[in-house]
């Protein structure tokens, strides 16, 4: 079954937890679409490598979405903690239970906007007092209902393989990672 995966970019943001989850999502045949939130789609990350995004904001229906995605990087997640579109597409998602998934400095829009509360959550060490209401759990990936965030740059394959498990299941997740020979 075809599965359908957005990851928002916007200039700044860490391109490692960005790009991991494309690469990884595109192996196990997810439908993956960068989207840029910055009215164009050449967008540079953190480290300045630019990266051209498959569609902007504006052009994307999100109804057929499986799950949501943001990376971290600064100023990336201020960016994406300011885009109206964006914050009132994650609130919709957040309330029909549909998947959402940040990464490092991402999750604290997430406690921004109280999708936190009660939930076990992580991100980037700095980040943690943003979590708003969250119990700060010390792995590389939480996942607590449809809500799933992770610590940052060095996590971020730990991030996409769950994310495939979740979609594909534990097979796809372990075949995923056999094949890039991760932790052997």
């Amino acid at each position: 079954m075809k599965k359908n995966v957005y990851v928002f970019l916007a200039d700044g943001f860490e391109e490692i937890e960005g790009l991991t989850v494309v690469d990884l999502l595109r192996r196990a045949n997810a439908e993956v679409t960068t989207v840029s939130i910055m009215k164009e789609k050449v967008i540079c990350g953190s480290h300045g490598i630019r990266v051209i995004a498959d569609a902007l904001f504006e052009e994307v229906d999100f109804e057929a979405a499986d799950m949501l995605v943001l990376p971290g990087g600064l100023p990336g997640t201020t960016y994406l903690g300011e885009h109206e579109g964006l914050l009132t597409l994650l609130k919709k998602f957040d309330q029909e239970q549909r998947y959402i998934a940040a990464i490092c400095a991402a999750p604290r829009i997430f406690g921004r906007l109280g999708f936190l509360e009660g939930r076990r959550a992580i991100s980037y060490p700095a980040m943690e007092p943003e979590l708003r209401g969250a119990s700060i759990v010390r792995e590389p990936v939480v996942v607590d209902g449809h809500v799933i965030t992770s610590r940052g740059m060095g996590t971020a394959i730990d991030f996409a393989l769950k994310m495939i498990e979740i979609l594909f299941g534990k097979a796809e997740a372990l075949k995923q990672s056999e094949s890039i020979v991760y932790q052997e």
